[in-house]
């Protein structure tokens, strides 16, 4: 892990948000803009919210607003005219914003398609806070890599991997003994696997606990989440995938542990609330105020744990596997993940049917090493064309009403 000086606690920090309209982005635009001084935007990007990019972009006078879809570049052109904003367009275009000169750079595009902008700022050794857990999963030892390589720092957003950040001791990591990662156990935790079966996307993204994107909360719901992000702090944290332990906490205040060789378990407790991590990376080495709830231990009375169920839930099983088989496997699991739950929010498929594609597509594949980026690329779309035509063999008929 790369770890550097700050310039002080106070000094201004230049921004560049990829993925402003999603829920990591707007809850980072909620906090740059309760200190725009301090921390100037340089550019902002979204997929095709055209209408909510715009209006971010007047509100932080963002120096570059960047729509991913280029059909939407002419409305966007149009909401910022007269403002001197620059506007952009296409995959390029985003992946040019986060070469621009900005000292922070939040990576909040979900999925695969977060990799090329996300690896544009740390090849130019920009502080880098990625919330896109696909990232580390698709591309894992590559990105640690030029991470290492470009001198660029890697904060990780994710509340789980914030908590083991925080705790963490970098210096001797042979004094850890193992990480512990909490899940919410979301909102079928208590839900048999006939209720998961007829399970619709309504109740799946109802997280009981957090506020998150839509595809985030269906990876909640099958736990798979809580899969990817095993995989992800393996390649961040360097520790073996056998001590690496899952523990469901469905009360989401301790975020996760880090267990010591003498026996000590140290963690990080908050309120759920995003805003607190995405705060933590940054303010980074220095702390920032937030809106977040602050954390009463009084009202929150008892806390509450249980081992994740491997029947109802076998996606940490998989996802196991995967690191386990190492190569494209990982690679492979995100890809058909990706498609089987957008499938699932189009209520193309039923719920149970996403392990059954992502387990299906990772026997299917072949788990080649993934030497360049290039294989990376190859892997993904290999793994994204075999989940899809797993899909469209399950049929719309066996969906019904969903």
């Amino acid at each position: 892990m790369v770890v550097k000086a700050g310039a002080g606690p106070d000094a201004p920090r230049s921004v560049t948000i990829l993925g402003s309209t999603g829920s990591v982005g707007t809850q980072t635009v909620d906090l740059v803009s309760r200190d725009p001084e301090r921390f100037p935007v340089e550019a902002l990007t979204a997929n095709r919210n055209v209408t909510l990019l715009a209006q971010q972009a007047r509100q932080l006078n963002a120096r570059l607003a960047v729509v991913a879809d280029p059909s939407a570049y002419a409305e966007l052109k149009s909401l910022l005219s007269g403002t001197g904003i620059e506007v952009a367009a296409g995959s390029e275009a985003v992946a040019a914003a986060a070469e621009r000169p900005a000292d922070w750079v939040m990576a909040a595009i979900v999925g695969a398609a977060g990799l090329e902008p996300t690896l544009a700022a740390v090849r130019r050794g920009a502080i880098v806070a990625f919330a896109n857990k696909e990232v580390l999963v698709c591309a894992g030892a590559l990105m640690m890599e030029e991470v290492k390589a470009h001198g660029a720092t890697l904060l990780p957003v994710d509340s789980e991997h914030s908590a083991i950040y925080q705790v963490f001791d970098f210096d001797r990591t042979d004094s850890v003994a193992r990480l512990i990662l909490t899940a919410s156990g979301g909102p079928f935790r208590t839900r048999d696997r006939a209720f998961m079966a007829a399970a619709t996307r309504e109740q799946a993204v109802a997280h009981p606990t957090w506020d998150m994107g839509a595809k985030i909360s269906v990876d909640s719901a099958t736990m798979m989440n809580k899969g990817l992000e095993l995989i992800e702090a393996h390649f961040l944290f360097g520790i073996p995938e056998e001590r690496i332990d899952v523990l469901v906490h469905p009360q989401s205040v301790i975020h996760s542990l880090v267990e010591y060789v003498d026996g000590s378990v140290l963690a990080q407790l908050g309120t759920p609330d995003m805003r607190t991590p995405i705060a933590y990376a940054l303010g980074w080495p220095a702390r920032i105020a937030t809106p977040a709830e602050r954390l009463d231990l009084v009202k929150a009375a008892t806390l509450t744990f249980e081992a994740p169920d491997p029947v109802r839930f076998p996606a940490l099983r998989l996802a196991r596997a995967a690191l386990q088989s190492g190569g494209g496997a990982p690679t492979i699991l995100s890809a058909a993940n990706e498609v089987a739950v957008q499938a699932f929010l189009d209520r193309r498929i039923g719920f149970l049917d996403i392990e059954r594609i992502v387990e299906e597509t990772l026997t299917a594949l072949p788990h080649r090493p993934l030497r360049d980026l290039a294989a990376v690329r190859e892997a993904d779309a290999d793994a994204r064309r075999d989940a899809a035509g797993r899909v469209a063999a399950i049929g719309a008929t066996t969906v019904g009403s969903r």
